[in-house]
């Protein structure tokens, strides 16, 4: 197994990653959304990757394994973030045929030493039940805040 930043090369298995993933993670994903996702992440990868959003990659058998997306913001620091530059964590994924190997906790552990070295704040994100307890093994904390959560759907068909 090699572990590995993601380049353009690997636009197209980064792409059935991601449908992977939130095939997995939403369900039944209607064919028209799906397509739409499908198209439109190609491009997305080509103007994002390895700028605001870096990809993790573990590779074996001459195939990505698993993958872990770190997306980079920087808003202007304030006390919670003095350098004003966060990660947040999306789309840990693991082939189903290559899970239960260690691949998840290995990408995760190489991404985190990278975001030590780009200075980061703080790294955050969303665990599923499945993902909980090794994001606790690896220094994950449960955030509090007394901000609430909030978003407003522009266009409520968009939203799976």
């Amino acid at each position: 197994m090699v572990y590995e930043k993601a380049g353009t090369k690997d636009i197209k298995e980064l792409t059935d990653l991601r449908i992977g993933y939130l095939t997995e993670d939403h369900g039944d994903i209607p064919e028209d959304k799906l397509r739409i996702m499908e198209d439109s992440l190609p491009s997305y990868f080509r103007d994002h990757l390895n700028k605001d959003l870096l990809v993790y990659i573990c590779r074996t058998d001459g195939i990505i394994a698993g993958c872990c997306f770190l997306y980079i913001s920087e808003k202007p620091p304030n006390p919670s973030f003095i350098n004003g530059r966060t990660g947040t964590v999306l789309n840990v994924y693991t082939r189903p045929q290559f899970r239960r190997k260690g691949i998840a906790g290995g990408l995760i552990k190489m991404m985190l030493a990278e975001s030590e070295r780009m200075k980061l704040d703080f790294v955050e994100l969303k665990a599923t039940d499945a993902g909980y307890h090794l994001y606790r093994s690896l220094g994950f904390e449960d955030a509090a805040s007394k901000y609430h959560s909030m978003k407003f759907i522009i266009d409520k068909r968009n939203d799976i």
